[in-house]
């Protein structure tokens, strides 16, 4: 079995049919060689200085670099990628008002890596979501190319319709060998797993996923990017950090300093300077 691979003229509907039909899939070269190389400039320093894992699962030669929003111009510009933040906002709409970004990470695993345990990504809140919800929308870019050599991403197409209890099997188990610029896409349900680097050099990815509005992230961008950092970037990025309210109710703040001003409840964007003028909050 080998993952479906779309090309980069692909639209948001062909990505969100592959997606919903296999839980994962490959857009080929959808980034220049160029601007690959500048975000791995940017982010290299910071991966050089990043302990590698703790244990089997994290990878004693893989080191996993956060932060990204914060660190990295290009990576918040992948962030608002065209194809696949409409994508995401697409597949995870039957579940939620508005999707926000659940992690940034580069994944480097080095040479002689172990094959990850597979897994789902869902399992970040534990089995307590309902089987029926999708909360996940994943991606890996490829910074370096993706081979069976150096441990291109294991992944189980279908198997995000699968009882958890399944078990799956060698045969059904097939590898996102990409070239480098390349991006795999996958659902929070499909099984998936870092390969075995047996190569002489670091395979690279990055890792940017997004999750339900209404779900806590797994990589606290409030501390990870926070207000003074956050304050000047695009105000769709902002959202998507999380400073804006998932739902009504959802995610207003206090300012416990302000006792002046006579605002007591107020959305997040308040935080960051923005005009929250004609939003709806507790006690407006």
């Amino acid at each position: 079995m080998a993952l479906t691979t779309l090309t980069a003229d692909a639209t948001v509907a062909d990505v969100v049919q592959q997606l919903r039909q296999d839980g994962a899939l490959i857009i080929k070269d959808l980034l220049s060689t160029e601007l690959v190389d500048q975000l791995a400039a940017e982010v290299q320093p910071y991966i050089d200085t990043t302990p590698t894992g703790r244990d089997e699962f994290t990878g004693h030669t893989t080191r996993r670099t956060g932060a990204l929003a914060a660190r990295s111009a290009t990576c918040r510009d992948l962030i608002l990628h065209d194809l696949v933040l409409g994508s995401a906002n697409e597949f995870l709409k039957p579940f939620t008002r508005k999707i926000i970004l659940h992690l940034t990470q580069t994944i480097d695993i080095g040479p002689g890596g172990a094959a990850q345990e597979i897994h789902r990504d869902r399992y970040a809140w534990g089995k307590y979501l309902p089987r029926e919800i999708e909360p996940q929308f994943n991606t890996i870019w490829a910074l370096t190319d993706f081979t069976t050599e150096n441990g291109a991403t294991h992944c189980v197409p279908g198997s995000q319709e699968w009882d958890w209890s399944q078990k799956h099997t060698n045969d059904q188990v097939c590898q996102a060998e990409m070239t480098k610029g390349s991006v795999f896409i996958y659902s929070g349900s499909v099984l998936h797993a870092g390969g075995a680097n047996c190569s002489n050099a670091s395979r690279v990815g990055l890792n940017l996923t997004y999750c339900l509005g209404w779900l806590r992230q797994e990589e606290n961008q409030y501390l990870s990017c926070p207000p003074e950092i956050a304050k000047d970037f695009d105000p769709v990025l902002q959202d998507l950090l999380g400073y804006t309210q998932g739902e009504y109710a959802l995610g207003y703040y206090t300012d416990p300093a302000d006792i002046t001003s006579g605002r007591d409840i107020v959305p997040p964007e308040f935080a960051l300077g923005r005009s929250t003028a004609g939003m709806k909050f507790p006690g407006s």
